[in-house]
């Protein structure tokens, strides 16, 4: 019994870390299938069309995930415009991506309810139904919130990167402004050179630009900016302009010293982590290092002791 609840467990969390990998996978392949699938849908409009409104496993797959998320969406606009928020901030900027969510911790759930009963009438012929029971509700359970834990995931990714490259799009953006470009050929500029390095930051300035170029105000555009990427700096950033922009004051000036305050809490926040590494390290070295020293140098003195007691005993 209990090594049949074992290898049921051993199972549950493979089958656990395969669905994880095929996310994370499946986000690999769709990032690297997007340029070819742009260049396919210009070249042939007329057959895309047609593949498009045919029966594919995936189109009927994103259909029957669509048809469940409808079914499950909250109907209070608060919840879904937070649950925009937080798809927005993992990068999902599409109208149905809110459905696809619902729909998918739907899927998610349901597949890991026939994954364990397979494995219980498998493996578990003779588990007791209250277990049965509390282990169906649980695998139900991480089904639904596997979705949430992915987005949180990216979320967590994309804010690292924006993190680690907004130093650079800021010296950048200032040199474009006191070389003499505008400000919206600035961000544009940043956007375009910022590709290659960060495709994530690039992407965010490209967005940014767009919306200004589509007639959106300034400030809105900015606050946008602020909330797509949820970090501090962005919002220091953000709120720089909008003082810039709403006082008439010089904005290379203000970027100017604004870039030398960021270079300063980048100092601050390096010399912080060098303070933390000796707390961080110490339990390691404690739990694991220290006793393996302990080993290599007391041992032998310890074997030689053992040995001469033993001996002086024998001779007594």
């Amino acid at each position: 019994m209990d090594s049949s609840l074992l290898i049921a467990g051993l199972t549950f969390i493979l089958v656990l870390l395969a669905v994880l990998l095929a996310f994370y996978y499946s986000n690999l392949y769709k990032k690297k299938i997007d340029i070819s699938e742009r260049i396919r849908k210009e070249a042939s409009p007329e057959q895309n069309e047609g593949v498009s409104g045919g029966g594919s496993g995936k189109g009927f797959l994103l259909r029957n995930v669509i048809k469940f998320g409808e079914a499950i969406r909250p109907k209070l606009e608060t919840n879904v415009s937070q649950t925009r928020k937080k798809l927005i901030r993992a990068g999902y900027y599409g109208e149905n991506d809110s459905v696809v969510l619902f729909g998918s911790k739907a899927v998610m759930a349901g597949l890991l309810l026939i994954i364990f009963v397979i494995i219980k009438f498998m493996a578990l012929p003779i588990l007791p139904a209250q277990k049965f029971l509390a282990l169906l509700v649980f695998s139900a359970t991480v089904g639904f919130y596997l979705p949430d834990y992915y987005l949180y995931r990216r979320t967590k990714d994309r804010k690292v990167k924006i993190f680690m490259g907004f130093p650079d799009a800021l010296d950048l953006l200032v040199v474009c402004v006191e070389a003499g470009m505008g400000l919206d050929a600035a961000i544009k500029r940043v956007g375009d050179e910022m590709a290659l390095k960060n495709e994530v930051l690039s992407n965010e300035f490209k967005l940014l630009n767009l919306e200004l170029r589509a007639g959106k105000p300034r400030i809105d555009a900015l606050r946008n900016l602020a909330m797509r990427t949820d970090l501090e700096d962005v919002s220091s950033l953000v709120t720089l302009l909008i003082q810039t922009d709403r006082f008439g004051t010089r904005v290379a000036q203000a970027l100017r010293v604004h870039s030398d305050s960021m270079r300063t809490k980048r100092y601050q926040r390096a010399e912080e982590a060098a303070a933390k590494l000796p707390i961080k390290i110490l339990f390691p070295l404690v739990l694991f290092i220290l006793p393996g020293l302990l080993v290599a140098l007391l041992g032998p003195a310890i074997i030689q002791f053992y040995r001469m007691v033993l001996k002086g005993t024998l001779q007594w």
